[in-house]
């Protein structure tokens, strides 16, 4: 799951996956597309290249002039702490960085090319020492007519929009021979352009995000072009879902869906189905704290909040199909996003999770329903490419649901608590852990990497969406083969079926003990046949695992991780269903000769 670390435990709790990548706490921080390993980052205004590689940063300032202290109208250059750095998204190799001026780099920062003119709407007067004559007080932020936000567009190369935190909008349609002030005539002046949001979807369409907070305006200001700025629309009156003083700091355009937009506010998150015609208010679980940063990344939502948390919703699938599900009338099945066969973490630390672990989303496929109505039965039925059934899960009544597992071929069915589905109004998601269930509640096998299909049945009326299963490809890069994982699965089930066999045949030797009487030979006999099965925990805390225990404990190590099965796996196997054939032909001879009396 691409929000989830590489492995769900380690050795430092949750900080111990994350590590420095140059720069220090101001600013982006930008991975090279195509190359993850190279990052540039920023420290107010000053420009580095981190390589995962060496773990080294590379200094390369515009003008590697010290900032500190400086009163801003003598810098050459004026950069402020959160510098924008917009890395091509038509050529990885160029990079954008703002000072008062969009300055460009193709060889990673050694050479810069200045590409426009100052951008700001700068004002002598508002170039001053911060805090004087109390403090004085001057490390960036407090600098004043500088860039805040770059855009290019991915549509067409070439396109670049640029934002300053005193007002100005500019757009350049040739790659900063030309620049055009296409700031909205209705906007208050000298306020943030805080982002800028160059569509997806179209080379002229636009949006950004005005911010006036500091200026004691909390209006919110979120404009849209869809003519290079020759016109903007206002999507945010303040009567059609964002309230009147709701600040706003960031919107984005889905990359799939045209027209779904998502914006952070001062106070919390909101969607917008229609392009901003209205917005509706998508807190959900977060925390109200201002939304600082937005991106779709691989299919999930994932933004900065003030407070320097991050915060990832997994698969906004739902959102890109909403229209289409609440047209649609009825019980609605959303398709499901394609879903990777991936095992939890391996390398857990000896101390126990950081108080601060976040609680990351478990693995599995993702099933995302709508129902118009309270359902009085629902079910989900997981198929396998020939058509069979190989998990069902099952919610029946008012305000309950119950999970049930029909195994694949027909070995195994219980019911369990544990995964619950909403058979309630509203929207509903259920998450497959990608396992049959074995017998008393035990965790299955996991099902093997291939095509699946989703059928979803609410009072009688069945919808079915197809998915792919795709193996972990670091467990490809390792050598494992879908014959290999196959071949593991087949196990699993035989050695489920082992486990069965043998809690049934200690059922039976409880029904034949309970029926014997007390001291005779026959009632030695069973115990014996006790003694073999079930391992007595109570003389030690080191007891012997029996038979019973033996079989599980196969299991377990067979399911650990992804591999081919060992020949050993087998020859135990044999030997310990043999073992077990051995008691309960005993305990058969036992049994008739206790009803024959």
């Amino acid at each position: 799951m691409p929000s989830n670390p590489p492995e769900d435990g380690s050795a430092g709790g949750h900080t111990g996956n994350w590590r420095a990548i140059g720069g220090c706490e101001t600013g982006p921080a930008v991975p090279k597309p195509g190359d993850p390993d190279i990052v540039y980052s920023n420290c107010k205004g000053r420009f580095g290249r981190y390589s995962e590689r060496t773990g080294q940063e590379k200094q390369y300032y515009v003008g590697f002039v010290n900032l500190y202290g400086v009163n801003p109208a003598e810098l050459p250059y004026r950069f402020q702490r959160v510098v924008p750095i917009e890395v091509s998204p038509n050529d990885p190799n160029t990079v954008y960085h703002g000072s008062q001026f969009v300055h460009k780099t193709t060889d990673e920062g050694v050479t810069w090319q200045r590409i426009s003119p100052d951008l700001t709407a700068f004002r002598p007067e508002r170039q001053v020492v911060s805090g004087e004559p109390i403090t004085r007080d001057i490390t960036g932020e407090e600098h004043y007519s500088v860039l805040y936000a770059i855009e290019e567009s991915p549509v067409q190369a070439g396109v670049i929009w640029a934002g300053a935190n005193d007002g100005p909008v500019h757009v350049t349609r040739d790659g900063g021979q030309n620049w055009t002030d296409v700031t909205p005539p209705d906007m208050p002046g000298e306020g943030r352009i805080q982002t800028i949001e160059a569509s997806p979807h179209a080379a002229g369409k636009a949006y950004f995000a005005g911010y006036r907070t500091l200026l004691g305006d909390f209006t919110p200001f979120i404009y849209k072009t869809e003519n290079f700025g020759e016109s903007w629309t206002l999507l945010t009156p303040g009567d059609n879902g964002i309230p009147s003083d709701y600040p706003t700091r960031a919107v984005r355009e889905d990359p799939v869906r045209e027209g779904l937009l998502y914006a952070g506010t001062e106070f919390g998150m909101f969607v917008s189905m229609d392009d901003g015609a209205s917005w509706d208010s998508f807190q959900l679980n977060l925390p109200v704290t201002p939304i600082t940063d937005i991106k779709i990344h691989q299919g999930d939502l994932v933004l900065a909040t003030m407070g320097r948390a991050f915060w990832i919703m997994d698969d906004v699938s739902p959102l890109r199909q909403f229209r289409e599900a609440t047209g649609a009338g009825g019980p609605h099945l959303l398709q499901p996003s394609d879903a990777y066969r991936r095992r939890g973490g391996g390398r857990g630390g000896f101390g126990g999770g950081s108080p601060d672990q976040p609680q990351y989303s478990p693995n599995g496929a993702v099933f995302d329903y709508m129902l118009t109505t309270d359902a009085s039965s629902l079910q989900l039925e997981i198929l396998d490419v020939s058509g069979e059934v190989v998990r069902t899960f099952q919610a029946s009544g008012a305000g309950t649901s119950t999970q049930t597992g029909q195994e694949m071929r027909g070995q195994f069915a219980r019911t369990s608590g544990q995964a619950r589905m909403g058979n309630g109004r509203g929207i509903h998601r259920f998450r497959w852990d990608l396992s049959v269930r074995g017998p008393n509640g035990r965790g299955g096998p996991t099902v093997v990497p291939g095509s699946y299909q989703a059928r979803l049945t609410v009072d009688g009326q069945s919808q079915t969406r197809s998915f792919e299963l795709m193996i972990d490809p670091r467990v490809a890069a390792d050598g494992v083969t879908q014959e290999d994982l196959q071949a593991q699965f087949d196990l699993g089930l035989e050695i489920l079926a082992a486990i069965a066999d043998a809690s049934e045949t200690i059922e039976k030797l409880g029904g034949a003990m309970a029926r014997v009487a007390e001291g005779s030979s026959v009632e030695d006999q069973l115990e014996e046949i006790q003694t073999a099965l079930v391992t007595d925990r109570s003389i030690s805390s080191y007891p012997q695992p029996m038979l019973a225990d033996q079989i599980s404990y196969l299991y377990g190590n067979t399911q650990r991780a992804d591999q081919k099965p060992a020949a050993d796996m087998y020859e135990r196997l044999e030997v310990l269903v043999t073992e077990l054939e051995q008691h309960k032909q005993r305990l058969e001879r036992l049994m008739r000769t206790i009803t024959d009396g």
